[in-house]
């Protein structure tokens, strides 16, 4: 996921400062997601357990992606998507409500995660994490999709 998100910067970086900011955002979560999860370059003894200040720091910063998301960049993007054409219109209204679907797992850990941790829910942290970065993946590339797509339109529309 990181190596995607480089590419993403790549493409798209330095082309609004919100999607910059967006961006940075997800490598942020990424980093977190990482480090919560205990994937390389972040590997941490097998046997031991995140601290719940660690799970709740990372669902701050889920929440702030997902809704940053939500209420700024979607809105723009769609917004932009509109003024491009019946095609990138399209897209927009296709892939929404497939990222809909990242945001309700997404809102779900946090649920189970920031209102008190017990023993019962710290065994299921792997399987939630493995859920949530499947899901987070998607909604990556969802994103990608509409971004690219943005930036196509954007790119042809100034050299017009």
């Amino acid at each position: 996921m990181l190596t995607k998100l480089e590419k993403a910067v790549t493409a798209w970086g330095g082309s609004s400062k919100l999607v910059d900011q967006w961006l940075n955002s997800r490598r942020e979560l990424l980093i977190n997601y990482c480090q919560l999860a205990g994937l390389p370059p972040y590997n941490n003894d097998a046997a031991a357990l995140p601290e719940e200040q660690h799970i709740k720091q990372f669902c701050g910063l889920l929440m702030d992606y997902v809704s940053a998301g939500h209420f700024e960049v979607y809105d723009q993007v769609a917004s932009a998507c509109e003024q491009h054409g019946q095609q990138s219109r399209q897209l927009a209204e296709e892939l929404l409500p497939q990222i809909n679907n990242s945001t309700d797992i997404a809102l779900d850990f946090n649920d189970h995660y920031t209102n008190g941790v017990n023993d019962e829910r710290m065994l299921q942290l792997d399987q939630a994490l493995s859920k949530l970065g499947q899901a987070m993946e998607e909604r990556f590339a969802l994103e990608d999709r509409l971004l690219e797509t943005l930036h196509h339109n954007h790119a042809e529309t100034t050299a017009s």
